[in-house]
């Protein structure tokens, strides 16, 4: 129902659209007077335009779905998300992993770290 309107517009409003797979925008909209008008006119919209979105726009909605889930429910339990974790874990050239702010763990690999970098001419 559309809050504000005056009485004589019509209450009904209804829109319709899927991102991804459609342009911000290129939705279909529409009002009615009655609440079983605007469903029916939304419901027809639908089934005109589900057929022109491809399927892996709706497996890239379910996968953003499904994260933005994860992310709220990290977040509830009151537990940060691993890009607020901040981590002092490198990974040398040489494959192995080690925590940059243990220097015993971390001098060894300055050599690997500095001889590539000098090969590919890294900063």
């Amino acid at each position: 129902m559309r809050a504000g309107v005056p009485v004589r517009a019509d209450q009904w409003a209804w829109s319709v659209g899927f991102y991804p797979g459609m342009e911000p925008g290129t939705g279909q909209r529409g009002m009615a007077a009655a609440f079983e008008a605007a469903r029916g006119a939304f419901e027809n919209a639908w089934s005109e335009l589900q057929p022109s979105i491809p399927d892996n726009a709706f497996a890239e909605w379910r996968r953003d779905r499904d994260w933005r889930a994860e992310v709220a429910a990290k977040k509830a339990r009151g537990k940060k998300l691993d890009s607020e974790v901040r981590s002092t874990l490198m990974r040398c050239v040489c494959n192995t992993v080690f925590d940059s702010w243990k220097p015993a763990e971390s001098y060894p690999h300055r050599q690997h770290i500095y001889a590539a970098q000098a090969a590919e001419r890294i900063p």
